[in-house]
């Protein structure tokens, strides 16, 4: 499930939209400004400054302005739409998750790290030293995308949990750590230089 991240001001309009978005947006998660989970797509009300602001944060997410004044609005982004206003939801809806699919198939989609490509929807990652491609399971591909949006920030195991099992009532912290190990010794295969990710005190990170 992806995650919107809905920036608006305060109003009617703003609660209405976000009420129409988890409505009619099953496959999708809405996220409030603030939320720790990391937005896979930014929609952003009105305010281009914002929009600048945070395009340099979410470097990979598609960003999403709706405007009343689309002549006049900012075009110095590859991954930012201009929705006009007054809104028709239906082209929204289909416009975001358009948007999703083309860029997770996209090369502007893959992760690159630490002399990695991880390539989401074909569920593997290239590792450019050797040039061994390697194939993922869904979760592991889970658990690096989330790890990588997070960028420099330790992510914890209970908000791992959360955001790549949703908190299933079978799925302990035991299954994310046995989940890292196994991705671990799939990758890295006891290359110091090839680390994937790293153990801190309160989570997990990726090697950059």
């Amino acid at each position: 499930m992806s995650n919107i991240l809905f920036v608006a001001g305060s109003g009617y309009f703003s609660e209405d939209l976000a009420g129409q978005l988890s409505h009619h947006i099953k496959d999708f998660n809405l996220l409030n400004p603030g939320d720790p989970a990391v937005p896979d797509i930014v929609i952003i009300d009105e305010d281009a400054a914002k929009l600048e602001e945070l395009h340099r944060h979410y470097l990979k997410a598609p960003l999403f302005l709706l405007t009343s004044d689309p002549d006049n609005a900012p075009q110095n982004s590859a991954f930012t739409h201009i929705i006009a206003k007054p809104l028709r939801l239906e082209k929204l809806f289909n416009e975001l998750r358009s948007s999703i699919n083309l860029f997770e198939n996209s090369a502007g989609g893959y992760l690159n790290f630490n002399r990695y490509e991880v390539r989401p929807v074909k569920k593997e990652i290239l590792n450019r030293r050797n040039g061994e491609v390697v194939k993922l399971t869904e979760k592991e591909v889970a658990i690096l995308k989330y790890l990588y949006k997070a960028q420099d920030r330790i992510v914890t195991k209970t908000e791992l949990l959360q955001e790549v099992w949703g908190y299933a009532p079978d799925v302990t912290t035991h299954t994310i750590e046995t989940h890292v190990y196994r991705l671990r010794q799939k990758v890295e295969q006891d290359d110091p230089s090839a680390q994937l990710i790293l153990t801190l005190e309160g989570g997990y990170q990726l090697k950059a």
